[in-house]
């Protein structure tokens, strides 16, 4: 006769335990200890002692959910959004802006071994120019839902409203619902997304079938006695303008146009200073040549332009580089050169490096620039500041600078996201 193992199953007790939060982390969960490891609790602050329930037990580090708050920390804050908690997009409005910066510089000086020297923010509401929202039709209750992705789940919390967009966006939400949820393909939407340039607000609406010709025109009407330019995407790759002028945002008094699919810097408040701040870190001259890596559409590049002998902006999306190439044409700065590279290869043997550069510039994306590193050390370059969006990447990254001669004089945490887990920094390294 056959014999089955089965293996034990392991059943543990929802144990509950007191603990009080130490610190912060950047999912707004409170870090104390126990056990010796670390024990995430959600909403949790730093001060606050809680009965807790254990609901994660790993051998690194356990999970808990707070059973019952003992005390309120002083830096605890009322949540603006009724979402928060359910929403995924912010996980940090239950802390004061105070709190959040401090719990996000703290981290970052951690993990690059150096004190944070500065802390560029602005306002900590109504900053977002920039938000894609989801769309579910339910033929059941004949009902639109338009709004963000459940923390850890992928069903859609309904937003009519969302403070951390700027006002104008934010005031669109219920006239673009109403006017997509009387549409007749309203089936077949994907996503809308928002966007608010210098010369006004856009909408970018992915749809998945066919728009009959009734509803393009309630859609042109909608935009506009909105004054919103309108832009059409049938397909991901596929992008029709329907009203409208092209978009355009101001970079250092520069006018920079872009697509409605290009990247920019959601938060223009931060955007501003932060180029203000790296064109100080780099103290660019007359007589010097620089080059910005990772160079998009010429955000940092453009402004560079306006103060040294030459600029090479270098980007490995070539739609960008000839954006890139529009934007210093229509600005009128001719001491600046885009490329298209792959920015893995050996940058140094292109002709442009020939000649060598005085400071450099780079801000690549999540994963960091680990294949660039030996190239920028070759180039030698006295200055080199790097704008990151993942803190874990410019850690690994500056590593390889250091070991060339390199050190950190100014690292500076970026406030780009406020009430949420997004750490942004940028540094400045000098050849000793």
């Amino acid at each position: 006769m056959a014999q089955f193992y089965s293996a034990k199953r392991r059943v543990t007790t929802r144990q509950i335990i007191t603990v009080e939060a130490t610190d912060l982390d950047p999912f707004g969960q409170g870090v104390a200890r126990h056990n010796g490891k670390a024990l995430f609790v959600t909403g949790l602050l730093p001060a606050e002692r809680a009965d807790v329930t254990l609901t994660e037990d790993k051998r690194q580090y356990a999970r808990g959910r707070v059973k019952r708050r003992l005390n309120d920390s002083p830096e605890r804050a009322a949540p603006r959004c009724p979402h928060f908690g359910v929403c995924g997009g912010c996980q940090q409005q239950h802390a004061s802006v105070a709190l959040q910066q401090q719990s996000k510089s703290r981290a970052l000086a951690r993990l690059l071994k150096h004190d944070v020297n500065d802390i560029i923010a602005d306002q900590p509401w109504g900053y977002r120019r920039r938000a894609r929202l989801s769309l579910n039709y339910s033929p059941k209750t004949e009902r639109l839902d338009m709004g963000f992705r459940q923390a850890g789940s992928s069903d859609i919390v309904d937003i009519p409203q969302c403070p951390i967009l700027v006002p104008r966006l934010e005031a669109l939400l219920p006239d673009v619902r109403a006017c997509l949820a009387s549409l007749e393909g309203v089936r077949h939407l994907g996503h809308a997304e928002l966007v608010l340039a210098n010369n006004g607000p856009l909408m970018v609406l992915r749809h998945t079938s066919p728009l009959s010709d009734k509803d393009r025109q309630k859609l042109e009407r909608f935009s506009h006695s909105q004054e919103l330019a309108l832009f059409l995407a049938p397909q991901s790759e596929i992008l029709e303008q329907l009203t409208g002028d092209a978009p355009w945002y101001a970079a250092n008094g520069l006018r920079l146009t872009f697509s409605p699919r290009d990247f920019i810097q959601v938060n223009d408040g931060v955007n501003q200073q932060m180029i203000a701040q790296a064109l100080a870190w780099l103290d660019v001259q007359p007589t010097d040549r620089v080059l910005d890596l990772f160079c998009g559409m010429g955000n940092f590049t453009l402004p560079l332009a306006q103060k040294a002998a030459s600029v090479v902006g270098v980007e490995g999306v070539e739609a960008l580089v000839a954006k890139g190439q529009e934007n210093a044409r229509e600005n009128g700065l001719q001491n600046v050169t885009f490329f298209h590279q792959n920015l893995e290869e050996d940058v140094t043997r292109q002709p442009w490096a020939k000649q060598g550069f005085d400071k450099i510039l780079l801000d690549p994306a999540r994963a960091g620039a680990p294949g660039v590193m030996a190239h920028i050390i070759k180039l030698a370059a006295k200055r080199v500041v790097y704008v990151s969006c993942n803190p874990a990447t410019l850690a690994r990254d500056s590593e390889a600078l250091t070991a060339a001669g390199y050190q950190i004089q100014r690292l500076a945490m970026l406030d780009m996201f406020p009430h949420t887990g997004h750490l942004e920094s940028m540094v400045l390294f000098e050849h000793i």
